[in-house]
């Protein structure tokens, strides 16, 4: 009878197969361009060498035992009441113990060297930054769903679009429009998440001239697919050069075009503004970028004083189109909702005297709407 699969063959096709099918594998993690992600994928690089020490071993000794301690082999000793090692235990114990201590150390101290909130001291291996180089800013807005990049030193600003100059220190302020994503750029920086009403940080740098992707790695809804952007890392004269093409467009970014870019949009095309107000970013951070809103840090400082001298910040008015808030109405204009905290029929309901009756039940009820053909019902 022909054998239709042998599995030796079967081995070598995958093992042929597998650099053809890795070709495509990008290993932009483990082999990026900025000297922050080169430090984190050393990380990722010595924390699986130490754990090794102990993987590696346990899996001979697996082999070895089974093969020594087989059935077959008759010249093994047989101890059917050994239970205790010293050395053994010694080994078992202070290896691990050991690789603990050294993972310990070492996650303390990339920890804090790579803390995304601390200022870079290098660029690179043996490259410190000088005293007077000063890092590029740069203000990062997560919208749905695509990315707003503001330079405030340049005074332009990007949608989908990000161009950094080649070894300089960048510091990115992120904040969110709506919902939290993540800003990750795997060849520059680890991830850090946008979130609305907060800033986060990065300080990051790009060591090599040339395109990397950027995305999003946090879910955030439907167009979430959609959230890639492209990072050009320019020598100084071409990031000057772009600034310049930037400032010859007609885009301007406004409060009220910021507003009308924040809403919902997929795969966004690449947008330029020449112009972006001031105090953009600091508004889209406190939440206050639509007239008459009022910015987290009034109502922080407006809570932090005597509620009796200074008028209330949110409350003291209702503003055109708002709904008054129940702490502006009166009783009388409070009313009362269809929900009901006291039976129907107080005469009939015996409460307390029976509680399993019944005619209790109808406690917090509410009215259905009747429909044609039917009976108004209450569900309690």
């Amino acid at each position: 009878m022909p054998r239709f699969f042998d599995p030796r063959r079967a081995l070598a096709a995958t093992a042929l197969a597998a650099p053809l099918m890795l070709g495509g594998c990008n290993w932009v993690v483990m082999n990026p361009a900025g000297d922050v992600a080169r430090q984190q994928a050393d990380l990722i690089l010595w924390s699986t060498a130490l754990m090794l020490l102990i993987v590696i071993p346990v899996l001979i000794m697996t082999g070895v035992f089974a093969w020594r301690y087989r059935a077959g082999n008759k010249e093994a000793e047989y101890q059917p009441d050994w239970d205790h090692s010293t050395g053994l235990e010694l080994v078992i114990w202070s290896m691990p113990l050991l690789i603990i201590i050294a993972l310990g150390a070492l996650t303390w101290l990339a920890t804090h060297t790579l803390d995304p909130y601390r200022p870079l001291s290098r660029t690179g291996p043996g490259k410190l930054v000088a005293a007077g180089v000063k890092p590029l800013e740069v203000d990062v807005v997560s919208l749905d769903w695509k990315w707003l990049f503001i330079y405030p030193e340049q005074g332009i600003a990007t949608v989908n679009s990000l161009v950094l100059p080649v070894d300089r220190p960048v510091h990115f302020r992120m904040s969110s429009s709506s919902v939290m994503n993540a800003f990750y750029i795997p060849a520059m920086a680890g991830m850090v998440y946008t979130m609305p009403g907060m800033e986060t940080q990065l300080h990051a740098v790009i060591n090599k001239a040339g395109r990397y992707e950027g995305l999003s790695s946090n879910y955030s809804g439907a167009g979430f697919s959609g959230m890639h952007f492209w990072t050009d890392a320019v020598d100084d004269a071409g990031f000057n050069a772009w600034v310049e093409r930037v400032r010859g467009t007609p885009g301007r970014l406004t409060a009220d075009d910021y507003l009308e870019l924040s809403k919902p949009s997929e795969n966004a095309p690449v947008i330029n503004y020449a112009t972006v107000e001031p105090t953009l970013f600091k508004k889209i951070v406190e939440q206050c970028v639509r007239p008459g809103q009022t910015c987290m840090s009034q109502t922080m400082a407006h809570d932090m004083k005597d509620m009796g001298s200074h008028a209330p910040v949110n409350d003291s008015a209702v503003r055109p189109g708002e709904a008054k808030g129940a702490i502006n109405k009166t009783p009388a204009e409070k009313g009362s909702s269809p929900h009901r905290n006291a039976p129907h029929d107080l005469n009939n309901a015996p409460g307390s005297t029976n509680p399993g009756d019944a005619a209790n039940r109808n406690m917090s009820s509410l009215d259905r709407p009747a429909l044609p053909g039917t009976v108004a019902t209450a569900r309690s």
